[in-house]
């Protein structure tokens, strides 16, 4: 029996100091813990590095497929107004000069030279345009996340309320003036 309770008293700590050799670091409690801000940067380097990581990083994932359909669409039409232009170009250079070859295209044959010159300079426009749309989206999709991430820690608590109530001011001197509405907003 005392061989139980000594082999007991050994296994379990009861009777023999024990060292600690780490420090107990309590866990934070409801009222302590530590709260990391979302980072409005962070969301916007994210943003510029990869198109659609700043919205997964401000758990927005829906709008990714939206970045990237708006950047397809851009894609197609710098790939239209670029093939169409290289087309109306190569077609109005060899209309200048016709002894330089054979035809680049059909174009050739279809349109006068001030019609492929318009065609050329027609494309060319919308091409810069393209590329403006296509900067303009790019810069949209970073301002797109740091807003996001700006309002992510935003807290809307039960005691937003917005009040209406008549208002009619004081006479003054015998005048009544008319009366109106007052909105009052708590937050």
């Amino acid at each position: 029996m005392t061989i139980i309770l000594v082999a007991f008293l050994l296994t379990s700590g009861y009777g023999i100091a024990q060292v600690q050799d780490t420090v107990r670091i309590p866990k934070p409690t409801s009222d302590t813990a530590i709260t990391t801000k979302h980072s409005p940067k962070r969301a916007a380097i994210y943003a510029m590095v990869l198109p659609g990581l700043g919205q997964a990083y401000n758990h927005k994932y829906w709008k990714i497929p939206i970045v990237y359909a708006g950047f397809g669409t851009m894609y197609y039409f710098l790939k239209f107004n670029t093939d169409n232009f290289h087309q109306f170009r190569d077609a109005y250079d060899y209309a200048l000069k016709p002894d330089s070859g054979t035809p680049p295209n059909n174009l050739v044959y279809k349109y006068a030279v001030s019609q492929l010159k318009e065609g050329r300079e027609y494309y060319l426009r919308n091409l810069e345009v393209s590329y403006i749309a296509t900067g303009a989206w790019y810069i949209l999709q970073a301002l797109d996340a740091v807003v996001d991430a700006h309002f992510f820690d935003y807290d809307v608590t039960e005691d937003l309320t917005l009040h209406l109530a008549p208002w009619t001011p004081p006479t003054v001197a015998g005048i009544k003036p008319s009366g109106g509405f007052t909105l009052t907003l708590r937050f």
